[in-house]
């Protein structure tokens, strides 16, 4: 009887003991998969530019992307997917594992612009990707060459008005946010000028150099260097206040046409899904990278402005600006289909 209980006594004391090393292993799980789940990212980021290498939307996403990699020591991939205006590399990501490893910089045209020119667009900016942050804006500009007649918008508009549809003016792309800048300035002007549609800058720069353009719109990123060297004079901008890199030229508001403003903007977006701990997190790290004095140089050297902020506050913007744009689209009758 002893003997028995003395052995059942050690038995349990055994028991007892694997019980408890089994439940500190146990208790223990939950604790490791929480660390699992919070070591983001254990794997290269890929951040997506719609558009092909040395554009403006590809520079803003290099440096931005290169802050965040040098600080906080992740592995962040630039992948360039041009194609449908921006619309293959959106998708791409729209259909992405919501997982933090697959982002965007999506900017007006492909969020808020595309989706009122293609009947059939292939992702919902509002329901297939989640804003992590905006990131830099910048105004649209019409700009002359240096010798042109054309040194001020008034002028330009006395000359419009005297030889309807006798001006040209070239803008890249059909639908995109110098396109539809270019007709609401136009119509608010009351005049009518004959649109040059260019596949791309370059060509453009050279005709517009060369005299065999009269105008041309774009964002300042694309001109700001020609405008600098002497090549261009920037007539107008089309954002409510001056911008800083052409503090002597003049905005559409300012000159009478009361409250225009037609701005490229750009953002980083993820797929819809992806965990709101992840989006903090990536939110934060971009907001540290866009208050580093040397990004805020670089981008507002290129003719942009740093934005920032929230996520939330993102999103709001967004689903503003994207029935702003289909107004503007509808307006215009411009189509891609």
């Amino acid at each position: 009887m002893t003997t028995q209980k003395l052995t059942f006594s050690a038995r349990s004391r055994v028991h007892l003991a694997v019980a408890a090393v089994l439940g500190v292993a146990a208790a223990a799980l939950p604790a490791a998969s929480a660390w699992a789940q919070s070591a983001y990212p254990a794997k290269p980021i890929r951040l997506i530019v719609p558009f092909p290498p040395g554009g403006g939307t590809d520079m803003i996403a290099r440096t931005v992307a290169q802050k965040v990699a040098d600080k906080h020591k992740w592995s962040i991939v630039i992948d360039n997917r041009p194609g449908a205006g921006g619309n293959l590399g959106v998708d791409a990501v729209a259909k992405a594992a919501p997982d933090g490893y697959t982002l965007v910089m999506g900017q007006t045209s492909n969020l808020a612009i595309n989706p009122w020119l293609y009947s059939k667009l292939p992702y919902d900016s509002l329901k297939d990707l989640v804003p992590v942050v905006l990131v830099s804006s910048a105004p649209i500009v019409m700009a002359a060459a240096v010798n042109s007649p054309y040194k001020t918008f008034p002028e330009l508009v006395a000359a419009a008005k005297a030889k309807p549809d006798a001006i040209t003016l070239g803008y890249s792309g059909n639908g995109t946010v110098a396109h539809l800048a270019g007709t609401q300035a136009t119509k608010a002007a009351g005049i009518e000028l004959r649109n040059v549609p260019y596949k791309g800058a370059a060509q453009a720069m050279t005709d517009l150099v060369g005299g065999n353009i009269d105008l041309y719109m774009s964002a300042v990123p694309t001109l700001i260097g020609q405008v600098r060297n002497g090549k261009l004079r920037a007539v107008v901008v089309t954002s409510k206040t001056r911008s800083s890199q052409l503090p002597d030229t003049p905005t559409l508001a300012e000159l009478g046409y009361k409250d225009f403003e037609a701005i490229s903007w750009y953002g980083v977006l993820a797929p819809a899904g992806t965990p709101a701990a992840i989006v903090q997190q990536l939110n934060k790290a971009f907001n540290e990278a866009l208050q580093q004095p040397d990004v805020i140089e670089k981008l507002r050297t290129e003719g942009g402005d740093v934005l920032g902020g929230t996520s939330q506050k993102f999103d709001q913007f967004l689903r503003a600006e994207v029935p702003r744009w289909g107004k503007i689209v509808k307006e215009s009758g411009a189509s891609l289909d």
